[in-house]
């Protein structure tokens, strides 16, 4: 992948907006764009969305770390939203990266394109999401924490995104307005994103992606510092206008960009 260094690096760039303004960790944009290179390149038996979602997860072990910090230092986090929630997601996203090594390539984009698609609808026809917190902000119950976080772990250790397609629309229903749902989502991603790495680059073998150069099982390398180089300096110049944003710009921004994601997966 390293003919495509310039496209990657200038997505990258793009990348770390999303990580700040949506929590994404990058996986909504570099699972598409990694996707697309990768199909262009792999030879017989290469698995190009495993090399996706595996570099997707990558990307974002640095990127939602660097979120992470950087919502903190802004008053951002609140520790009774993301305290246990974040074991429960870790404990999913072990069982969702190792059952993604067992789906075929086509399944894993199909379950990609039908995430977005349910989430998209989800978020615009029930209440709560694009009007913006109509109540005092609420805690997690139980059964959201274990049971969810587990889900939200499978879900997003599966796709290679992070938990904030789930974690954001769910601290958002909980009264929380966007700029705190979308920073605290960074912080959930981290144990998706360092069990799924760990998974996706101890599987495979040297021929994981039909022998191509410059991998670690799964993980485009080239790639991941391509991605990188890109979204770090973004991450530390975007987080300044992250409050600055009106709530229900920032809502309906989500919500388009899982919209831009969705269609460039089904069109690569």
């Amino acid at each position: 992948m390293i003919d495509h260094v310039l496209p990657l690096l200038a997505f990258g760039v793009l990348t770390g907006l999303t990580t700040v303004l949506f929590g994404f960790g990058g996986g909504f944009v570099t699972v598409p764009v990694v996707y697309a290179f990768a199909q262009a390149q792999s030879g017989p038996g290469g698995d190009p969305m495993h090399v996706a979602v595996a570099t997707s997860t990558a990307v974002m072990v640095v990127n939602s770390l660097g979120a992470t910090v950087a919502q903190y230092r802004a008053g951002r986090l609140r520790r009774e939203y993301l305290w246990p929630l974040v074991l429960y997601v870790g404990l999913g996203a072990l069982l969702g990266a190792a059952g993604a090594l067992a789906v075929g390539d086509t399944v894993q984009r199909f379950l990609f394109a039908a995430y977005l698609a349910v989430t998209i609808v989800d978020s615009v026809v029930r209440k709560g999401f694009l009007t913006g917190p109509g109540t005092e902000p609420r805690g997690l119950g139980p059964v959201t924490t274990t049971v969810g976080g587990v889900g939200i772990g499978a879900a997003a250790g599966c796709l290679g995104v992070g938990g904030s397609v789930l974690t954001v629309p769910l601290l958002r229903r909980r009264g929380l307005p966007m700029a705190y749902a979308t920073a605290m989502a960074n912080p959930l991603s981290l144990p998706v994103a360092v069990v799924g790495t760990a998974v996706y680059a101890l599987a495979g073998g040297a021929d994981a992606a039909g022998g191509a150069s410059g991998q670690v099982g799964y993980v485009d390398a080239v790639a991941v510092a391509a991605l990188l180089a890109g979204s770090l300096p973004t991450i530390a110049l975007a987080r300044r206008v992250v409050g600055r944003i009106p709530d229900r710009v920032h809502a309906v921004a989500y919500v388009v960009l899982l919209a831009v994601a969705l269609l460039a997966v089904l069109l690569v």
